[in-house]
């Protein structure tokens, strides 16, 4: 049996859509909106009529209707922390992507745009993996001061979906594989897979592990107790150094790793510095997991954006080869990973979860 779904991952100033039959693209597309239009909106959850309805005319453009499909699944929000797997929109979910923490990050659109959707369309919708999955082992969550554990915000999708497809090439269950996986992009985040868990993974949105072309990552603690207390400094200033302007963006004044290596094949300087203490940083880090499972690694993978540069996997992979063999799935491909949750469900293969918070 063909299903139609449709998958949506909003960002910060576009969201992408892919419409699938079955694991098939028929179509895949983006919606950018210019920061003047974004500025008009108090918050990232009032934008989302006016950012549906270009969805909308985006697919009616392409002679796609909307209203068409089996389902519709979107990409998952800051929410409380869940277990993996395919979670159904629900009344409950929908409160906590507009009214939480949730609503602050682009990812809410995801489940919101889906449950409008299916609302009209009485349909099913989903979100699946959100960056909150937590599956970490106890020793993980635990920090050094009493009543403030460590927090978990990963790219669970694109962690699990590539995991999947390396277990799946190799005839092999993902519950039966031990992976190192670091997503590397604009946000890093390297976890440990084991038994089709991951037990550990550094939080990527709120300043662990490396730092990234946005984010400061993991800083000494004094460092930055100095920086509040310096009167240079707004709150909001110091948060945007967290997840926003920190790591490469603050040193070389530009995200752009593309001209960041450019800069780096030409043995500019800075650039040779900073370039290389990220991938330093990133096989640091996959150090670290490889002790989470007790160096017992089959795999490690490396997925994301930054995985396309060959100069930059290579660094990694000087570093760490031999821990383990090096795999390379380049790019994200969380369109599919969400069309793929939702045919796991539609299928029977898998049943969706209620969401509780």
């Amino acid at each position: 049996m063909k299903y139609r779904i449709l998958s949506i991952n909003p960002g910060s100033t576009s969201t992408k859509v892919g419409v699938f039959e079955n694991e098939e693209l028929i179509f895949e597309g983006t919606v950018r909106h210019s920061k003047d239009e974004l500025d008009k909106f108090e918050s990232i959850t009032d934008q989302a009529d006016m950012r549906l309805e270009y969805i909308t005319r985006l697919l009616a453009e392409k002679g796609i209707d909307i209203n068409s499909m089996d389902a519709y699944v979107g990409r998952g929000g800051i929410i409380a922390p869940l277990e993996s797997g395919v979670y159904l929109v629900n009344d409950k979910m929908v409160h906590d992507l507009k009214y939480t923490k949730a609503a602050h990050h682009a990812s809410c659109l995801g489940g919101l745009f889906a449950k409008a959707l299916a609302d009209k369309n009485k349909k099913p919708c989903f979100v699946v993996d959100p960056v909150v999955v937590d599956e970490r082992i106890p020793v993980a969550k635990v920090s050094g001061i009493p009543g403030y554990d460590r927090t978990c915000v990963f790219h669970a999708l694109n962690q699990k979906a590539v995991a999947r497809k390396y277990a799946k090439e190799r005839g092999k269950r993902y519950e039966d594989c031990r992976l190192i996986v670091a997503h590397m992009g604009g946000g890093i985040t390297i976890g440990a897979h084991e038994n089709g868990k991951v037990i550990d993974v550094n939080d990527g949105f709120n300043g662990e592990g490396p730092f990234t072309p946005e984010r400061c990552g993991g800083m000494q603690v004094d460092t930055i107790i100095n920086m509040c207390f310096s009167g240079k400094y707004t709150k909001q200033e110091l948060l945007a150094f967290v997840n926003k302007r920190g790591g490469v963006s603050a040193h070389m004044n530009s995200n752009d790793m593309r001209e960041v290596e450019k800069l780096f094949i030409e043995g500019d300087e800075k650039a040779v510095l900073i370039y290389s203490a990220m991938a330093y940083n990133i096989a640091k880090e996959i150090g670290a997991m490889s002790a989470v499972l007790s160096g017992k690694v089959e795999a490690i993978i490396l997925t994301g954006g930054l995985a396309y540069s060959e100069v930059f996997t290579e660094m990694i992979i000087d570093r760490i080869g031999f821990i383990a063999p090096v795999v390379i799935y380049p790019g994200e491909d969380e369109l599919l990973a969400l069309c793929q949750g939702a045919l796991r469900v539609l299928r029977g293969e898998e049943k969706a979860k209620e969401y509780k918070g």
